[in-house]
């Protein structure tokens, strides 16, 4: 079987994909699986990138957890999730889980709480609590901050 890239042309590219934004292992060994490389080629192309920085696993999960809090206001149960579901290690996510403050945290749960709150069109006091709920927790939120915030702003 005749690779459609040669290791040269594989590298040029995959770096170009690496420094167009922060990838993880997972994500470059899956492009290099579909530019139909054979292992022993992706092995020595992965080492290649580490040794010259182009990835690296630490730098990619605090990017991660910063941009997608900030961004996406996501809650760490959902940022940890998504790391773990890129085979990222328990060390490098709570690594990552220190870029965020606890006072950006917090401030980024209530401003999204109260505007969620205010934008729930329900009358059904029951329904726009679970709507609330369902919501906050969807993203990523702890259950204990989320149920304290709702009694807080239903009084």
């Amino acid at each position: 079987m005749k690779n459609v890239f040669s290791i040269k042309d594989a590298i040029q590219k995959i770096e170009h994909f690496c420094a167009y934004q922060e990838r993880c292992h997972e994500e470059v060994v899956q492009k290099l699986r579909s530019m139909k490389m054979e292992w022993e080629e992706i092995d020595s192309i992965m080492v290649h990138l580490i040794s010259d920085n182009f990835l690296n696993e630490e730098r990619f999960a605090c990017s991660f957890a910063r941009g997608k809090h900030r961004i996406k206001h996501w809650g760490k149960i959902r940022i940890v999730n998504e790391l773990k579901s890129k085979k990222i290690t328990q060390t490098l996510i709570n690594i990552a889980l220190k870029e965020i403050t606890p006072e950006e945290y917090a401030a980024t749960f209530n401003t999204l709480a109260e505007r969620h709150w205010e934008s729930i069109r329900e009358t059904n006091a029951l329904k726009k609590r679970k709507k609330f709920c369902d919501y906050i927790l969807r993203r990523g939120f702890e259950s204990n901050l989320v149920y304290d915030k709702l009694k807080e702003l239903e009084c």
